[in-house]
């Protein structure tokens, strides 16, 4: 069997890009012939809210990826289209997260599919973006009529395509795997040391970019509840802000919380993870609205207890009061759990949730789910 996978990879970073290095190595594994086809323009920068697109992580050993996509250019889908259709793969599947770039793959899925042979397969993050615009009702139907099926990645967005695909093409929910990439578990003690942070207090993470529906405002106001107050905790907000840091820090001071929440506004580099995780005693992910998240298969990779709000599929895979919280998306009910978490010192009941829950996301349940709807 050729597979190729198109979409972000090494050199961008990101969660996305991380999954489709792992997916591709765990086909190596599995000793399927494998390919990646990335960008070579991504994004426009000023489309662009971060300070760079770029990881200065090695590249992944033992993997083929090629730079070639430009994004916005239709000859280069053109070109990259007859390229891959002139290798005859079995599959290529799209990587796909967003509304911008439906044009391009739904473009070279289409001049691919010319050889009659190939089947090209969705793998979707998101269907319909978090800050929706008038173009999700425009591109993504071109995307998915491209597609001869679908892997979804959580149950609400395979509701998403359902909504788009009016073929009522093959199509599977498999969970988002584990992000086991990021080292091994090391002791809470070399975490704080590496992190300089202090033994005295414990931890609650929020983690990856910082965007609106991520809902760390609410974290905020709960955080700043006199009830949470009364405990040796800090919280520690790890990624870069693609929002204006600015009101969040009002908030922070308004509170009198500055030397109660750590802020590092920047991109985790992949060799620090571990240490903001192994460092925490529960990750929050207080979002407003999502599909599906990678933090949560971080935190299952290092055996992290959760709390998640109840919106999307985020609910899905945290059994509440086992291997976490599942909580309404407000400040009182993230409160009221974290007080839970404090008073009763639900950390190693959790661990050990975690701990047998986790089994369930292997990479080898996503390799087999695109190989069946082959």
């Amino acid at each position: 069997m050729k597979i190729i996978i198109v979409g972000t990879s090494h050199p961008y970073r990101g969660g996305i890009a991380a999954f489709t290095d792992r997916l591709a190595t765990e086909f190596v594994r599995e000793c399927v012939d494998i390919e990646v086809v990335t960008f070579k323009l991504q994004y426009p920068s000023f489309l662009f809210p971060g300070k760079t697109q770029y990881s200065d992580a090695k590249a992944p050993e033992g993997l083929s990826i090629a730079r070639k996509v430009n994004s916005i250019n239709p000859l280069n889908w053109i070109k990259v289209g007859k390229e891959i259709r002139k290798k005859n793969p079995d599959i290529v599947v799209f990587t796909y997260w967003m509304t911008f770039f439906a044009p391009c793959f739904g473009k070279i899925a289409r001049v691919i599919k010319r050889n009659r042979h190939t089947k090209c397969i969705g793998l979707i993050h998101n269907m319909i973006p978090h800050e929706k615009s008038i173009l999700d009702k425009m591109f993504p139907p071109y995307f998915v009529k491209a597609m001869d099926g679908f892997v979804a990645l959580s149950k609400s967005v395979l509701n998403d395509i359902a909504t788009l695909d009016k073929q009522n093409k093959p199509r599977v929910f498999t969970p988002h795997p584990l992000y086991d990439h990021f080292g091994e578990i090391v002791s809470r003690d070399e975490a704080i040391r590496h992190l300089n942070l202090d033994p005295n207090y414990r931890y609650f993470l929020f983690f990856g970019l910082v965007r609106a529906y991520k809902g760390l405002d609410l974290l905020i106001d709960a955080f700043a509840d006199a009830r949470l107050r009364k405990f040796p905790v800090k919280l520690i907000v790890a990624g870069e802000f693609y929002e204006d840091p600015k009101p969040f820090l009002e908030q922070i001071e308004k509170y009198g919380l500055q030397d109660s929440v750590i802020i590092q506004n920047q991109y985790i580099s992949d060799d620090d993870v571990k240490y903001y995780f192994n460092t925490s005693d529960i990750v929050v992910q207080p979002y407003k609205s999502a599909t599906q998240s990678g933090v949560t298969q971080i935190a299952y990779h290092f055996e992290k207890p959760m709390l998640v709000t109840n919106v999307g599929g985020l609910g899905e895979i945290i059994p509440n009061g086992i291997a976490g919280y599942v909580v309404e998306p407000n400040p009182s009910s993230i409160t009221d759990a974290l007080v839970d978490f404090c008073e009763n010192d639900r950390r190693e009941t959790f661990v050990d949730g975690v701990r047998a829950e986790k089994q369930k996301y292997q990479w080898s349940n996503m390799t087999d789910a695109i190989k069946k709807l082959l």
